[in-house]
């Protein structure tokens, strides 16, 4: 891989904020906007992928210092700016964030957050469009709502005794300490719909949100199948801190001579880029050296493009490969960018089984910048504490495919059920079952099973920073670097 210089990264910005000349010589004086309006316009203008779609962002967009100030005052808050810029937020860039406090925002991006540890569904009450009901989908390891015995697959109806309504669920489960009561799913005995119902229960358990970090390594086992030993991991984000951890998943597998593969994906919303790069090297080995996946960045930016390789190690720790040529993934419609890209650099050199319901459609990356000479977290402006994360590349894989904006679609559809969700691990839990008689050869259960539930979308913080695919700070500096 060829490297550039840090200084010409450096000039590279430098030139993305001033290809005009009358604006070379800017100073406070000269622009009377908010400073952090002047920082949401430079940064978007030095690296958003999507730069040449949005006219305000053109290079020559503004032939004073005068006009620049006048443009940058029309917009009350920093974020009516940005989204401003942002290139069709509906359909291309549902991703591109604002960040008022980037100091919260890096423990997020590390895994702590205020958690009480749980992660659920929503839907509507069968033969209602109004009334809500909440299935919980994960508890969190070593977390409040664990400690307390709660488990996947619990039902509520009501928080703090109010009955659950599309209107009410994101005030109800966005506090800090709420009472959850608890209710049963009765199908009436039948196959169909119409006739079942959530029956509420007089069982209630009250949790309060701490600060929690999470190991993404959720869970590992070794199950065997007519002999044969199959790995299951569920991994819930591309977390660099837990680098060592999943790695050591791998040692797991790797001494106990794993021949197949269940990678569990369906919770995962994404995360580091590099991490991804890891554990496609942990699931083959035989590649190493090999382009991995690709990012591509804006016109302005094409001398960063860059390669990401299949590795034997990291950190001065070689890496716990299995070299197979074939792995199952479990998927959701939360699994997300680096999840994404893992589905789609993988399939272009083994085979792939995707299991479960289409991916969330997202194929670029993210890095955080902020107020700064050099857009980096060095000589911060300490006058105020927003940063963003701009999508600035797309990720591709070695064959140039990239994922669509619909999603990846599985290989053998099957939806997740609040009338049988089952347990995590359990080689009767629907999603694992699949892919363990795949692996069994008894052939595919329950092909194109039909959507019974589809999860409502609210503004409930359940994941920090959800739906991401980031570019560490540091490891991209650290590819600019001449080594």
């Amino acid at each position: 891989m060829k490297y550039i210089k840090l200084l010409k990264f450096s000039l590279l910005l430098l030139l993305a904020f001033t290809f005009t000349g009358c604006f070379e010589d800017r100073d406070d004086n000269a622009i009377t906007a908010s400073i952090i309006n002047d920082f949401v316009w430079k940064g978007m203008n030095a690296v958003y992928l999507y730069k040449d779609e949005i006219p305000d962002l053109a290079n020559d967009r503004f032939a004073t210092n005068g006009e620049y100030a006048d443009y940058l005052n029309s917009f009350a808050q920093p974020e009516d700016l940005f989204e401003n810029l942002i290139y069709e937020r509906a359909t291309v860039d549902r991703f591109s964030a604002i960040i008022p406090n980037y100091i919260e925002f890096e423990q997020l991006l590390s895994g702590t957050s205020k958690s009480n540890g749980l992660e659920f569904n929503l839907y509507f009450k069968p033969g209602s469009s109004t009334e809500v009901f909440g299935i919980i989908r994960l508890v969190l390891n070593n977390s409040v709502a664990d400690n307390l015995g709660l488990q996947r697959g619990q039902i509520f109806d009501a928080v703090n005794g109010t009955p659950l309504t599309e209107s009410n669920v994101s005030s109800l489960l966005n506090q800090d300490t709420y009472t959850l009561n608890f209710a049963t799913y009765d199908d009436n005995g039948t196959e169909t719909l119409d006739d079942d119902s959530i029956i509420s229960t007089t069982n209630s358990q009250e949790l309060t949100k701490q600060v929690y970090t999470e190991n993404p390594v959720h869970q590992t086992s070794i199950i065997d199948v007519d002999g044969e030993n199959v790995g299951y991991l569920v991994y819930n984000g591309f977390n660099r801190n837990f680098n060592n951890e999943l790695n050591a998943a791998f040692a797991e597998f790797q001494a106990n001579n794993v021949q197949h593969l269940v990678l569990d994906l369906r919770y995962n919303p994404g995360g580091s880029v590099l991490t991804a790069s890891y554990l496609g090297s942990m699931v083959t080995g035989q590649f190493t050296g090999e382009v991995y996946s690709k990012l591509i960045y804006n016109n302005d930016l094409q001398q960063l493009n860059d390669n990401y390789e299949f590795v034997n190690g990291f950190d001065g720790n070689s890496i716990n490969s299995l070299n197979l040529n074939k792995v199952y993934v479990l998927t959701t419609s939360r699994s997300a960018s680096a999840s994404e890209l893992v589905i789609n650099s993988l399939s272009a050199y083994i085979d792939v089984v995707q299991i479960g319901d289409a991916t969330t459609g997202k194929t670029q990356a993210s890095i955080t910048i902020y107020d700064s000479p050099n857009l980096t977290a060095e000589n911060i402006n300490p006058n105020h504490t927003y940063a963003m994360q701009p999508l600035i590349a797309n990720s591709i894989n070695v064959n140039d495919v990239e994922v669509p904006s619909s999603g990846l679609i599985p290989d053998i559809s099957l939806i997740e059920s609040p009338r049988n969700f089952g347990i995590l691990g359990d080689i009767n839990e629907p999603l694992l079952a699949v892919a363990l008689a795949d692996i069994e050869g008894i052939g595919r259960i329950n092909p194109n099973t039909p959507r019974e539930f589809t999860p409502i979308h609210t503004n409930i913080s359940i994941k920090p920073f959800e739906e991401t695919m980031y570019i560490d700070n540091n490891q991209m500096l650290n590819r600019l670097e001449l080594k």
